[in-house]
């Protein structure tokens, strides 16, 4: 079988978007989500290192809902070089089912990319507050964060981010810890 060139173009851009929103080999997606304890500000307290960040500290992203029920993703960040703020809003949805932490987010227009939360922190035992720590990956383990409710984390909670990233084949070294005021 011949594939004409638009053919194998439209292939090659259909697996690189469908690829964008896999879910990387070791990871698996929290089972039980549930969005409206998702919902609200988080602290980005550790990223890998990407163009779409470089050089911003006091990240922090915004979950809501829109009039029309859908995830509206608002991340804010300083540019410690050009001393300003920059922002960027985008929208999310879920790949699959609502209650597995497997999201697609867009920032740019149809192109979308995977976000998968790994784990997920509760403050109480009774299911009902909203998380408090969260580790997300992307579609590759070239991108992965851990978040915060709070700007800081104790120590022994960035250990176990360490040790979850480093299981995935992540170099810890690697980790940029964001940084935050002091309240």
């Amino acid at each position: 079988m011949i594939l004409s060139a638009r053919t194998l173009v439209s292939l090659v851009l259909l697996f690189n978007i469908t690829s964008c929103t896999s879910i990387p080999q070791g990871v698996e997606p929290v089972k039980g989500f549930e969005l409206s304890r998702y919902l609200g500000t988080w602290y980005e307290v550790a990223r890998l290192d990407h163009s779409f960040e470089r050089g911003l500290e006091q990240v922090t992203a915004r979950y809501s809902l829109d009039d029309n029920g859908d995830v509206v993703v608002e991340n804010k960040g300083f540019d410690s070089v050009d001393r300003e703020w920059s922002s960027a809003e985008g929208k999310a949805k879920f790949v699959g089912s609502e209650n597995t932490g497997h999201l697609k987010v867009s920032f740019f227009g149809p192109f979308y990319s995977s976000y998968v939360i790994s784990h997920l922190k509760e403050s109480s035992t009774d299911g009902q507050e909203a998380y408090q720590t969260a580790y997300v990956i992307g579609y590759e383990t070239d991108y992965v964060w851990m978040l915060s409710r709070t700007p800081a984390v104790t120590k022994a909670e960035k250990q176990d981010f360490i040790r979850h990233v480093e299981a995935l084949g992540v170099d810890a070294d690697e980790l940029i810890w964001v940084q935050h005021p002091s309240r």
